[in-house]
C-alpha cells in the first residue's frame, strides 16, 4: 500500500516519509513511494546495518535515520554520500555527532528522553545542532516543539498509525497531515 500512502501524505502537504526497517520490505516500500510520487522525499528509518543503507540507496532512498548513534553506520553513510540523521539523546551522542561533522540529528525517543526541556538543555553546550525529535510527538505537543528555534522538524507516526494504513483510511491520513501543516505554520510565525 505504499503508493496510496505516498499520495495521501503529499495531498496533506507532507511530501516526506521515513520508511522503517522494522518490517521486511522497507526498501520495496521506498521504491514504490518514490515511483508513485517522484516529488516526495523518502528515506529509511530504524536503520541498524550497512545492508539497510545499501538497500535504501538501491531503492532510491534519499536519507538514513538510525535509532541511536552508531559511528560505523554514520561513516558508511557519509562514504556513500547519503545524508544520515542518527538518534542522539546524551552529551556523548552529541559529541560523537560533532566529530562526524553532522549538523542535524534525531532526538529519539523524544518524550521518554526528557522532551523539549532536555533538547533545550543539550543545545547549550551544542548550539551547532538542529534537532528532529521523534517518539511521542503528536498534534497535542507539535506546536510546542516547533516553537523552539533548535527544532528543525518533527517526526510523528500519529499521522500514519497501523490502523489507518491497514484500513486504508487515506483521507484521514491526509487530514492529519493538513492539521500538522497548519500547526507548523502557526509555530513558525
Amino acid at each position: 500500500m505504499p503508493p496510496p500512502l505516498a499520495r495521501a501524505l503529499c495531498a496533506g502537504g507532507v511530501p516526506v516519509a521515513e520508511v522503517t526497517f522494522r518490517a521486511a520490505g522497507a526498501d520495496t516500500a521506498i521504491r514504490l513511494m518514490r515511483e508513485a510520487c517522484p516529488e516526495m522525499i523518502v528515506g529509511a528509518g530504524t536503520v541498524t546495518t550497512k545492508a539497510h543503507i545499501d538497500a535504501t540507496i538501491a531503492a532510491g532512498g534519499q536519507f538514513i535515520v538510525t535509532p541511536g548513534f552508531d559511528p560505523e553506520l554514520v561513516a558508511y553513510a557519509q562514504e556513500k554520500n547519503i545524508p544520515i540523521y542518527p538518534g542522539c539523546t546524551t552529551p556523548t551522542d552529541y559529541h560523537a555527532a560533532l566529530k562526524f561533522g553532522l549538523e542535524l540529528i534525531k532526538f529519539f525517543p523524544a518524550e521518554q528522553s526528557g522532551g523539549l526541556a532536555q533538547i533545550k538543555a543539550m543545545s547549550a553546550p551544542f548550539p551547532q545542532f538542529k534537532v528532529m525529535p521523534t517518539g511521542g510527538i503528536s498534534l497535542k505537543n507539535l506546536k510546542e516543539y516547533l516553537s523552539a528555534p533548535v527544532i528543525a522538524a518533527c517526526g510523528g507516526s500519529y499521522m500514519v498509525t497501523a490502523d489507518l494504513i491497514e484500513n486504508q483510511k487515506w483521507d484521514e491520513i491526509t487530514g492529519l497531515c493538513r492539521k500538522s501543516v497548519e500547526i507548523v505554520k502557526e509555530a513558525r510565525q
